[in-house]
This record gives C-alpha cells, structure tokens and sequence, in this order.
C-alpha cells in the first residue's frame, strides 16, 4: 500500500470513516489473486471468503494491531443510513504477520451491496498492549462507527487504510 493518504481524501474514506492520519505501516490486502488498491473495483463474487491481510514485515515490530473493516455505503450511497456496516474485526494481530494470527471478534462477512458503488475500508489501529477481554463484537452490525471503536479501546488514529470499491452483480440468466 502506498503510503499517501490522497486516494483516502478523494474517496472520502477520511472523513466518512477516520480521520486524517499519517501512515507509518505498510499493508497489503489480497482476495485470491487480486490484490486490492485504494479505489480498486471488485466483484462481490471474489470478495466472499476472508482475504490475506498482512502486515509489512519489521526485524523489531513487537507492536499488536487491531482491523477494522466496514462498508459506510449501506445500505446504499446515497442514503446511508447503516452508515457504517461492520465486516470484520480482529485484534491482538503481531506485527510483520497476517491477521489470521490475531484473534477474530466479529466473523468476516464478504461484500452484498444491495444498490451502487459501495466503498470498503479496510483500517488498521496500532495496539497500546494486548487487549484481551476488553475488545468485545459489538451488538449489532449496522451503525458502527470505526472511530468510536477506536476511542473506546485507545486506539487513536490509524497506522494504515485500504479500501476497494464493489457493486452488485448482475444475476445470471439461465434459458
């Protein structure tokens, strides 16, 4: 992931979801083969299972990370009003490794825009220490706010952020 903060700004990734912050982590997200660039289109098809997140690889990164993934288009862009839709959360992610070596609160849910262009970010929060019991799934997942999250644990603001941008597929049709 690069690390300007420009594609966020114009997407309004920063301001709809976190806010302005200066990337100190380099990530990389990838479904399968495609790897996943700030304003990317995929197909919900190819987002359905987990992808690979992992970490840029430091010789002294001893830091734990917490992800966050949301949709703040739904139900749909231009009336948000489950701004934002929670998809995953995992805490407790070593750094230098992949988020499957973290502990998974929410489950992953892949992408089912109903209408539109919907936005999915990805954001990436640099742990105080291991959170343990304290990092919790939320009630529900419709009208989440990242940044509460993230004020309530102590997060601060994010190290990284990556998102993709997907749209409702057209069903087959079968003669």
């Amino acid at each position: 992931m690069a690390r300007s903060v420009e594609p966020l700004a114009v997407g309004k990734v920063i301001g709809d979801v976190i806010d302005m912050f200066v990337p100190t982590v380099d990530v990389s997200v990838s479904y399968v083969s495609k790897q996943v660039a700030n304003g990317c289109e995929l197909k919900p098809s190819g987002t359905a299972e987990r992808p690979r997140f992992q970490l840029s690889a430091r010789s002294l990164d001893d830091n734990l990370y917490t992800l966050v993934m949301t949709d703040p288009d739904a139900p749909s862009p231009s009336e948000p009003t489950m701004r934002e839709w929670l998809h995953w959360i995992v805490v407790d992610i070593p750094g230098g490794s992949d988020a499957m070596r973290g502990r998974e609160i929410v489950s992953y849910m892949g992408p089912k825009p109903p209408t539109g262009i919907h936005r999915y970010v990805f954001s990436l929060f640099k742990q105080q220490g291991p959170l343990g019991s304290v990092a919790r799934a939320p009630e529900a997942r419709n009208n989440f706010s990242t940044r509460a999250f993230a004020a309530r644990l102590g997060l601060g603001l994010p190290v990284a952020a990556v998102y993709f941008n997907a749209q409702k597929e057209p069903a087959s049709r079968k003669r």
